[in-house]
């Protein structure tokens, strides 16, 4: 085992968060040509991704207080067993029914990761720090979106997709060595409290009726549900209406991922001087921007890959400030159940983002206007959410009011 707060145990921990965007990301240039094998629609691949989503939202929901019940490491593991076993069985599907059934097995396992993820580092370092390593981890975790669908586009033409999932197999394999050798429990001493429907309840209700919760919940989800926007749509947009390469769709993702590193960079070197709010409302004011630049070209039929890469690149660095900001300071007033705390914040942003990617489906007709216009209003709706936080009366979450939780 190593020491929880090493360097090795925070990479550990973000390669665990990393399975979300790995399982999103790296098969997107392989939607053209699940819609040929199969002989399917964009309904019914994009459907792949959206019930992906709310199956990790739905798997959120048991994973945080069962961990608060019986520890971080034995119910990751499982989840951790779920995304192994089920990304093998995707390889054999014959159809894209098949396909869909298992993404959604696959999503129940893979989502132990990034809500165990933030519960640990908020377990081992507290509410303000926890911020700023969230950020880094963002860093760090941006590597992976980054280089996943540029080498699932070269896999989806040089082996195939099945390829991409047996990749993501091998990931589960190491994540589970890497958790049973390396990390130990983090979970903080007492909160390993006896689990009811009634306490899991009352514990869901405290947390909705929290002011600072709801609103930095809220401007996480709506930021996360324009990215996903992205997700559901850029392929599409990119490989077949603009007619780009899948290889070439993977190297325009990276340049979009680099927005987002810069973003959290941003804010892990900011975090300590000016404070997680301040960030949120520099973020949600970027992310709105960005946004609106995509949306003006579109409703105006400007078509041109500038149009679409580089204002989603502003975007993005609104993401990468806002996400792991809004998420420290939703989890910072409860140490004893970051756990559920994360569990029901991760409900709530990918339910609204798979919900988000359906309509950008339904209403694509092959144009990037369904997709600009979604992100333009989910980067507006992250500033008002902002706005109505700061309309609370919040302040920043104090170390000596709020004592960190301590390792086991």
């Amino acid at each position: 085992m190593v020491s929880t707060k090493s360097l090795l145990a925070t990479a550990i921990i973000a390669s665990l968060v990393a399975i979300g965007p790995l399982s999103t990301d790296m098969y997107l240039p392989a939607f053209p040509e699940l819609m040929r094998y199969f002989s399917a629609d964009i309904n019914q691949v994009q459907h792949t991704l959206s019930i992906f989503l709310i199956g990790f939202a739905l798997a959120q929901l048991i994973y945080g207080p069962l961990s608060d019940r019986f520890g971080r490491k034995p119910v990751l593991m499982a989840g951790l067993l779920l995304f192994l076993f089920s990304s093998l069985a995707i390889v054999f599907v014959d159809s894209i029914t098949a396909l869909s059934s298992l993404r959604l097995l696959q999503a129940i396992g893979g989502s132990a990761g990034p809500v165990l993820g933030r519960a640990m580092v908020r377990d081992i370092h507290g509410p303000r720090e926890s911020a700023r390593l969230l950020s880094y981890i963002g860093t760090a975790m941006a590597v992976a979106p980054a280089a996943a669908p540029i080498l699932g586009g070269y896999m989806t033409v040089w082996f195939g997709w099945q390829s991409i999932f047996l990749f993501l197999a091998a990931y589960g394999i190491v994540g589970v060595l890497l958790l049973g050798l390396r990390i130990p429990e983090t979970a903080p001493p007492g909160s390993h409290h006896v689990m009811s429907v009634s306490s899991l309840v009352r514990n869901y209700a405290t947390l909705l009726k929290h002011p600072t919760w709801r609103w930095y919940t809220l401007a996480c989800s709506f930021v996360f549900a324009g990215l996903f926007s992205f997700l559901s749509g850029s392929s599409f947009v990119i490989i077949d209406f603009l007619g780009f390469r899948e290889e070439q769709f993977g190297l325009f993702f990276a340049l979009v991922v680099a927005g987002f590193m810069a973003g959290t960079i941003i804010a892990g070197r900011l975090a300590r001087r000016i404070g997680i709010n301040r960030l949120v409302g520099y973020g949600s004011l970027v992310a709105a921007v960005g946004g609106l630049l995509m949306a003006v070209p579109a409703l105006l039929g400007v078509h041109h890959i500038a149009a679409i890469v580089l204002p989603q690149m502003i975007y993005m660095v609104g993401v990468g400030i806002v996400m792991p900001q809004s998420m420290a300071g939703a989890l910072a007033p409860f140490p004893q159940m970051a756990g559920t705390s994360s569990a029901l914040l991760g409900f709530i942003q990918m339910s609204f983002a798979a919900l988000v990617g359906v309509l950008v489906g339904h209403y694509h007709d092959g144009s990037p206007l369904s997709m600009a216009l979604s992100i333009a209003l989910m980067g507006l709706l992250t500033l008002v959410s902002f706005l109505r936080l700061n309309a609370t009366g919040h302040t920043e979450p104090d170390e000596d009011e709020v004592e960190p939780s301590r390792p086991l």
